[in-house]
């Protein structure tokens, strides 16, 4: 008799831009497709450096999935009961992660392929990216903009408050793949 074959989800290869970033701030991940969006967002806070400290949503189309919320003005359904391959149906191919409703840090996810899993492999993987994530409360993506021009003209006139507020060694270039990886292996 035959024993029948475990079967394993299939993986989602999705590239994560920071929206508006210039020059674009993204990663490229492989997740497996039972992945919850709770544990997905989990994933996403780990491979941009976000520390998790705010609300978040994902949205698809017209419909929002985070954690449910009495003062939100919308229906949103519950991340964790909602998988990437329950979402990802009927030729979806773009979610948006909205992360810090204040500062409005958008993330276009773009599903790029769906694989079959690879012996040996562990997922989530991160697979690459560029440049570090903003610093938390900066003000969102114009802010973070007008930071940069700050930092790297001497002549600006908040070149010395931008420095200080910097200061702890911050580089906007800075991409470390396997401290992201080593993050990764640790969620549940």
């Amino acid at each position: 008799m035959a024993s029948a074959k475990r079967s394993r989800p299939d993986i989602y290869q999705v590239k994560v831009t920071l929206k508006d970033s210039k020059p674009p701030i993204w990663r490229r991940v492989q997740v497996t497709g039972d992945t919850t969006l709770l544990t997905f967002h989990k994933i996403l806070q780990t491979v941009m450096g976000w520390t998790d400290s705010y609300l978040h949503l994902f949205i698809i189309g017209r419909i929002f999935y985070g954690k449910p919320d009495p003062e939100y003005h919308f229906e949103v359904k519950d991340e964790k009961d909602f998988t990437l391959g329950q979402i990802l149906t009927n030729g979806k191919s773009r979610i948006i992660y909205e992360y810090d409703f204040e500062d409005c840090w958008q993330h276009d996810i773009v599903i790029e392929d769906r694989l079959s899993p690879r012996r040996g492999s562990q997922y989530p993987l991160c697979l690459g990216g560029k440049r570090a994530c903003p610093p938390e409360d900066c003000g969102g993506i114009w802010e973070y903009t007008d930071i940069l021009e700050a930092v790297e003209d001497p002549r600006h006139p908040e070149y010395y408050n931008m420095l200080k507020w910097v200061e702890n060694g911050f580089d906007p270039e800075s991409f470390n793949l396997e401290e992201i990886n080593r993050k990764l292996r640790m969620i549940k």
